[in-house]
């Protein structure tokens, strides 16, 4: 017997925007991006979601089908987006994965639909709500995407951040109180101007913000990445485990 949308048994459908620049771009982090991409599909599905892939922005019946979003990572936003022009750093400008992430962003937030942003994600949904980026952070911070000799290989700079207790990122890895997370950094860009209507909830000893969460929405993100390879299965699955609950809970609600 086919299971309902609505059934305790049935998955929550976790809407993703597709990655829409090719592997075979000459930059290599194209690729590594694409990686990631799949890995959060896969760790979706194993946290018991049911990952729906999107291609473009959700009519209002696909939308009222979703029951939460992950804006994963990728490249970067196009500047003017946030009021700037165009620094030669960035790099993967899509201004049509701008339009995919932005309208779906914006369209469940605006419907309740709990939201999960991820490096990229983070950047934009800052962006969303008014805020800034840096377009190119300096070489040598800790959230820099050098590699460092902590927790061993991977193309990341490891190290740890505290979220704030009582936040929903701290709800992610368990805990209702302060958290401190092993962290994955694989990035230039970072928050430079935190939107009005979002928190800080972690911040790296560099300044940078790692955490940000709308308090009157669930709507929370984070700059670091969950599903590096390197972290142990558990880690990995930890908070996407987690999150698909905030979904499943918001849904039979």
């Amino acid at each position: 017997m086919q299971t309902s949308r609505n059934s305790p048994g049935s998955r929550p459908r976790i809407g993703i925007p597709v990655r829409l620049s090719s592997s075979s771009d000459p930059d290599p982090r194209v690729a590594e991006a694409n990686d990631l991409f799949d890995y959060i599909v896969e760790l979706v599905r194993e946290g018991g979601g049911e990952p729906v892939l999107l291609t473009a922005a959700p009519s209002a019946a696909e939308l009222t089908a979703l029951d939460g979003v992950v804006l994963p990572g990728g490249g970067d936003l196009d500047p003017r987006l946030y009021g700037e022009e165009q620094s030669a750093a960035c790099y993967d400008v899509n201004r049509a994965q701008d339009d995919l992430d932005v309208a779906l962003a914006r369209q469940s937030i605006g419907a309740g639909v709990p939201v999960l942003g991820i490096c990229r994600g983070h950047q934009l949904l800052n962006v969303l709500y008014g805020g800034t980026l840096i377009q190119d952070m300096v070489p040598g911070t800790v959230a820099h995407s050098e590699p460092a000799p902590v927790h061993g290989a991977g193309p990341w700079a490891w190290h740890e951040v505290e979220v704030r207790p009582g936040t929903k990122i701290a709800g992610l890895y368990g805990s209702g109180d302060g958290v401190t997370v092993k962290i994955a950094s694989g990035h230039h860009q970072a928050v430079a101007r935190v939107a009005d209507g979002l928190t800080v909830t972690a911040v790296a000893e560099d300044g940078t913000i790692e955490a940000l969460e709308d308090p009157e929405r669930w709507v929370a993100s984070v700059q670091w990445h969950p599903e590096a390879l390197e972290l142990s299965a558990e880690e990995r699955m930890a908070p996407f485990r987690a999150f698909v609950a905030v979904c499943r809970a918001r849904r039979q609600g």
